[in-house]
């Protein structure tokens, strides 16, 4: 099933992404889906809520207020993953806006500090 998932996700960012932004997204299994990473940071997932995006707060906002996005919740009492929104149908059967959301982004997650690997003493 995540294979179905991950073909899926690639045929997505195979049409919604271009150049350099293109380049530099890889697709990898991700729980009982895929997650696209940028610079090996996931920036959006395919699984069976729905496709998820990574943005920063205002386009959030935005996509929420303006076209239906809903936060996303792996599991239907799971905590909300802040930073993510799943994109209604519209969204994804809008190729412009599509592409737009996609590079928004790829290029706020490539701005974010790297994680800590851990830390020593």
């Amino acid at each position: 099933m995540a294979e179905e998932y991950l073909e899926r996700l690639s045929a997505l960012i195979e049409k919604a992404a271009s150049g350099k932004i293109k380049n530099s997204l890889k697709c990898k299994h991700f729980f009982s889906g895929a997650a696209a990473y940028a610079k090996g940071r996931i920036c959006m997932s395919l699984t069976p809520v729905g496709f998820a995006i990574k943005l920063p707060e205002e386009s959030r906002n935005t996509l929420s207020k303006e076209r239906g996005a809903k936060p996303l919740r792996y599991f239907p009492k799971g905590p909300i993953k802040k930073d993510y929104v799943i994109l209604p149908k519209a969204v994804l059967n809008d190729i412009k806006a599509l592409r737009n959301w996609v590079r928004v982004s790829v290029e706020y997650v490539v701005s974010l500090p790297l994680p800590a690997k851990g830390i020593r003493k």
